[in-house]
């Protein structure tokens, strides 16, 4: 398996070095030793932070990426976890679906003001009640 210096992985990967310090520290990723001064890791890593990245994107914590992977630092995924994940998600989906369309409905609506539009006074609603948050946040159900 070829070898790969961090600057060769930064390229590949997009992240920064500082990232890939901070993965080897929480051992997400390990270096197989140095060259001169620079870290140097399997060609294997740049799988690996591709699942990082997977994990990231669909809301898992580091810590949680970390479980996924096998003492062997294969990946070991659990399906009943990826599923639970996958319907957060759609949650998420619908929430902000419902939130976009209200939004579009509020920018077009005909009502003298937006808080006479019911569509609107449903999102301040929502909001008023705790039950709407940002984009990556967790939405109340």
């Amino acid at each position: 398996m070829a070898e790969l210096d961090i600057t060769a992985v930064v390229r590949s990967s997009g992240l920064p070095a500082s990232t890939l310090r901070y993965y080897e520290e929480r051992g997400l990723i390990a270096s197989t030793g140095r060259n001169g001064l620079k870290r140097v890791f399997d060609e294997g890593v740049l799988e690996r932070l591709a699942l990082i990245a997977v994990g990231r994107a669909a809301g898992f914590t580091l810590d949680d990426i970390a479980r996924m992977f096998g003492p062997d630092g294969r990946p070991a995924l659990d399906r009943e976890v990826l599923t639970a994940k996958a319907d957060e998600l759609d949650a998420t989906i619908a929430d902000l679906t419902a939130l976009r369309d209200g939004l579009r409905h509020a920018a077009a609506c005909p009502a003298p003001s937006h808080l006479e539009c019911p569509t609107f006074r449903g999102i301040l609603d929502a909001a008023a009640t705790g039950a709407l948050r940002a984009p990556g946040r967790q939405i109340r159900r």
